[in-house]
């Protein structure tokens, strides 16, 4: 275990909600977990492990406040534990998600992976079993996990797509005693629970076309089984105190500053890709945060002093984007005059001269940045990273340093003219160039986590003030 100096001691009730594999019904069996706990009037607080940004956003539908992404790579151990317990306060009950198998962690190891933040946050995990078309095999899968890290605490499992009640009563029946005591509920299939599937990974809420009624609806029906009592005892049951954070203090988020500059914040069914712990960090700098709608609003909000365009699916929605004229007009007399403008991924795509999409029909884009892009199937960048910059910008002097992920099946077409902004790393030693930077307009397809680094919110605001002509 990570230990350290003395510091903030998290024991709020909390479980990690794991599997024996991808596809076992994780994330749907999550939701309707988050519903149930919902429903008791209890105010759930959803944590997901990896840098995934459709299963929070199903998570934060479920419980009405934003989730929060926990990665080691790009956070670290201290982040880790420092976000854990500033989004859990004031939570009844933590639920995490991991991503993936339990014990699969990068290269085959455990390093990342839900075990490993299970005993870093010193949580228990409940498994849950696929247990379709299976009966007393049931019992050697979950005694294996179990048994297999005496370090670990699985203190619960929930059989999920058991086919009628007999098969439930099967699997239950075929279990010993000390395995059937770790069941805490049953998940039967149900219609309208499997989210649809898109080119890279699930459809988003905004575009998810069952309704939130109907999907409230198939989640509280699947969860009719499941022992919310017991539930919230296996989360109040902690083996021991979690360890301390290290985080030296001059680097831990504070409460939101008095706002001192606007930053729009693009937000709609094509831009809808935000670490909340980017937008944390963002509000504590001093920035006053004002979504936008670049498919439909025809202009900036009033009084915006820097802009900032996440990801999402552009190419989706390339025609809406293309017929805003209007914004897309302010944006580049923005550009000109020095408003920081700030954009990864699918906020580069935006900022580019077109986007192609997968049937091969052009769309003009802004045309702030004298790039083409092309969606291509062939061309799939998935990668965790380090960026050091080669030059001051918006975020910082030149040697500033950030991690983040791609993940992305666009490309530019031809040669880009202009200088790369970032020195890159991979997570696998890998180097390379990436990103632009030209006057205050910053893009490149990473996804930074602030946690990785703070003090670029503080710069970017302080270019903001400076555009303004204030002193930051």
């Amino acid at each position: 275990m990570e230990s350290g100096s003395p510091g903030i001691r998290n024991v709020r009730p909390a479980i990690l909600v794991a599997a024996s594999h991808s596809g076992a019904g994780k994330t749907t069996t999550v939701a309707i977990l988050l519903r149930a706990l919902r429903d008791r009037g209890l105010t759930v607080q959803a944590f997901k492990i990896g840098p995934d940004f459709i299963d929070t956003a199903y998570h934060t539908e479920a419980t009405g406040r934003p989730a929060i992404n926990l990665d080691l790579w790009m956070m670290g151990p201290d982040a880790i534990r420092r976000s854990f317990h500033n989004f859990s306060t004031g939570a009844d009950i933590s639920v995490i998600e991991s991503m993936g198998a339990l014990f699969d962690g990068a290269d085959g190891t455990e390093v990342g992976s839900a075990a490993h933040l299970a005993k870093l946050l010193h949580v228990p995990v409940v498994v849950v079993l696929d247990v379709w078309g299976m009966t007393r095999t049931t019992g050697a899968v979950l005694a294996g996990m179990r048994d297999f890290d005496p370090d670990l605490t699985v203190a619960g499992c929930i059989l999920n797509r058991t086919g009628s009640q007999r098969h439930a009563q099967m699997v239950l029946d075929s279990l010993r005693p000390e395995l059937r005591d770790l069941v805490v509920g049953t998940v039967s299939y149900q219609a309208g629970l499997a989210v649809p599937e898109r080119h890279l990974g699930l459809l988003t809420v905004e575009e998810n076309p069952t309704s939130r009624a109907e999907r409230d609806d198939a989640q509280r029906r699947a969860g009719a089984d499941l022992d919310i009592d017991r539930l919230l005892a296996v989360a109040g049951g902690r083996a021991t105190e979690p360890a301390d954070i290290t985080e030296p203090a001059d680097t831990a988020p504070a409460a939101p500053a008095p706002a001192r500059a606007r930053l729009a914040v693009a937000r709609d069914a094509a831009f809808c890709f935000y670490y909340e712990e980017n937008l944390r960090v963002l509000r504590a700098a001093g920035f006053e945060l004002v979504p936008f709608r670049p498919t439909s609003d025809p202009a900036l909000p009033d009084g915006t002093d820097a802009v900032y365009i996440g990801g999402g699916y552009p190419e989706s929605f390339a025609a809406e984007l293309a017929a805003n004229t209007g914004l897309a007009g302010e944006l580049r007399r923005r550009a000109t005059t020095g408003t920081p403008i700030y954009a990864e991924c699918g906020g580069l795509m935006y900022l580019a001269d077109s986007l192609t999409g997968y049937d091969g029909t052009l769309h003009p884009m802004t045309g702030i940045l004298p790039l083409d892009v092309v969606m291509d199937p062939a061309h799939l960048a998935i990668r965790y990273v380090e960026v050091r910059t080669r030059q001051d910008s918006p975020l910082g002097p030149a040697g500033t340093t950030l991690r983040g992920q791609e993940f992305h099946q666009s490309r530019i077409a031809g040669t880009a003219t202009l200088p790369h902004l970032f020195d890159v790393t991979s997570s696998d030693g890998a180097t390379s160039v990436a990103g632009y930077a030209v006057g205050n307009v910053v893009a490149s397809y990473i996804h930074v986590h602030l946690a990785s680094n703070p003090q670029v919110a503080r710069r970017l605001l302080g270019a903001a003030l400076a555009a303004r002509g204030e002193q930051a």
